[in-house]
């Protein structure tokens, strides 16, 4: 797993040991990223439940102004803080070691965020409660994306159908299946 593009381009990140968590595939990034390229620069950044911090970090490469790289597991922190130091990225990220719940009522009346990643663990409920409480907080801007990495996109749209967003696209690359919301 590596950075695709901008100021840290090539470098190779570290990952955690295990099947606790399940980095986004370099070739999912990419099309991510090539798909919000013209969002990111000076962007307000949510790496939700960022493992490795692949996704906050690749934006902070490519231009983002801040971003704030969440996760409970301390592992996964410690590997976030290694990658930053390795990127030369640390100075513009935000490391919160908290459950999402807990992250996103940190953040409240503290940022408003362009771009917000939700990569939870497959199997778990999370999308569905984190979208909520992050219009709740009033988290997103008006004009920000919600990016969703899932393998069941079909449960994942029956969650958040009642919710007060737009599905803007929708995309798949094997197993990963990536949603893009906004608000109403």
């Amino acid at each position: 797993m590596r950075v695709i593009s901008g100021v840290a381009k090539g470098t190779i990140l570290y990952t955690l040991e295990g099947n606790n968590t399940r980095p986004t595939l370099d070739r999912v990034k990419e099309a991510i990223f090539n798909i919000i390229q013209m969002d990111i620069q000076d962007s307000v950044v949510l790496d939700l439940f960022s493992g490795s911090g692949a996704l906050g970090i690749e934006a902070l490469s490519r231009g983002a102004k801040k971003a704030v790289l969440c996760d409970k597991s301390k592992s996964a922190i410690n590997i976030i803080k290694l990658n930053l130091e390795k990127t030369h990225l640390k100075e513009n990220a935000i490391v919160l070691q908290e459950d999402y719940n807990k992250a996103l009522n940190f953040l409240k009346d503290k940022y408003q965020f362009d771009l917000i990643f939700l990569d939870p663990p497959y199997k778990e409920e999370f999308v569905k409660e984190s979208v909520e409480k992050i219009i709740q907080l009033d988290l997103l801007k008006k004009s920000g994306v919600i990016i969703i990495e899932t393998d069941d996109d079909e449960r994942i749209l029956k969650e958040i159908e009642n919710l007060n967003v737009n599905i803007v696209d929708l995309r798949k690359y094997g197993r990963a299946k990536i949603i893009f919301l906004n608000l109403e």
